[in-house]
């Protein structure tokens, strides 16, 4: 019984040090506006069958963060559809990995008022990270927080261009 509560023991410490070490590699990625954008980018984007780091996905988000893609219906009327990250993930892992996906930034433009700030950042979608030609583009609209010691995602509004919404020349490099 002795040597059960010292393997115990141990576990738990072992545990509770792994987690504090992926925290701090955690932490560096939101430090920055620069370095949460980055990861937020990298963490969804894969290879078709490679499976995709959503506990860092996660950590990214605010308990209450908001993940709002805007599409047309049948009826050519625009729609938004509110989702958890976790609902994200229930309904995009599945796809992300049986196609494969990359997302790349192509242009930023970023307003900040003290802690608060909201990122209009272009972005072209790829299958593969070989590819030459992206299969869709549009513009994610993120609203991210400094509390004094992180950035947090709070929400992230986005839809894709189409022939009758491209994306307006500012928001587009030179």
């Amino acid at each position: 019984m002795k040597t059960i509560k010292i393997i115990a023991l141990l576990l738990l410490v072992f545990t509770q040090h792994v987690q504090a070490q992926q925290e701090s590699e955690y932490l560096v990625k939101v430090q920055t506006l620069d370095s949460t954008i980055e990861t937020l980018y990298a963490v969804i984007s894969g290879e078709k069958g490679e499976t995709r780091n959503w506990e860092l996905f996660r950590y990214l988000f605010d308990a209450e963060a908001k993940l709002i893609p805007v599409g047309k219906d049948g009826e050519g009327i625009f729609h938004p559809r509110f989702l958890s990250p976790n609902d994200y993930i229930e309904s995009s892992e599945d796809w992300l990995v049986e196609n494969g996906f990359y997302e790349k930034e192509l242009f930023r433009k970023v307003d900040r008022f003290g802690p608060v700030v909201q990122v209009f950042s272009t972005y072209e979608s790829y299958r593969s990270k070989s590819d030459t030609k992206p299969f869709m583009r549009g513009i994610n609209s993120i609203q991210m927080l400094h509390d004094g010691n992180r950035w947090w995602i709070m929400n992230i509004y986005w839809t894709p261009e189409t022939s009758s919404n491209p994306i307006p020349k500012e928001y587009l490099p030179n």
